[in-house]
């Protein structure tokens, strides 16, 4: 059973009675002074400052997400920018590749032709060696015999002088 609700708590020489008629006069006071509207304003200024707090936590998550999904299309472009760029420096490695094949031929074939043009100048230049040698000897040969029967003929101008032009027209 509650103190107040007996009749010894209504003497005034209990101390009760006393701490009750203060706590009464306290919160009369205080009700008076406007403590309930002070700590209720107190208490709504730290609710908006909370509240406040909170929107601007969800407008920095929306615009982190927004930030998020911004860097992740980029970064989808970046690849496929990369990607392409890749298949044109493939794409440009085979035609560069084709090309050199090309040059290469083109330079094997070019020093093929000089070679062969080289040795059928000097196929050209040996048998003319070989034929100015071959002329040299048969007209030494032909000089030497028809020395050797003049010599046992009597000599003959003419003959002598178309022996000595056989040496210069055979060259």
């Amino acid at each position: 059973m509650p103190a107040f609700l007996t009749s010894h708590f209504y003497n005034l020489s209990e101390p009760e009675l006393w701490v009750g008629i203060g706590l009464l006069i306290f919160i009369g006071i205080a009700i008076a002074a406007g403590v309930p509207k002070l700590v209720a304003g107190t208490l709504d200024a730290r609710a908006a400052k909370i509240q406040s707090e909170l929107d601007e936590a969800q407008r920095l998550r929306a615009e982190a997400e927004a930030l998020l999904a911004q860097i992740r299309a980029e970064k989808a472009a970046a690849d496929i920018q990369a990607r392409e760029m890749l298949a044109a420096a493939e794409a440009d490695a085979r035609i560069m590749e084709a090309e050199a094949k090309v040059r290469l031929e083109e330079t094997l074939a070019r020093r093929q032709a000089l070679a062969e043009r080289r040795i059928a100048s000097a196929e050209a230049q040996a048998s003319a060696e070989v034929k100015a040698a071959a002329a040299d000897v048969a007209a030494q040969a032909a000089e030497t015999i028809l020395a050797a029967r003049l010599q046992t003929q009597k000599s003959d101008p003419l003959l002598d002088a178309a022996i000595g032009q056989i040496g210069t027209r055979l060259n």
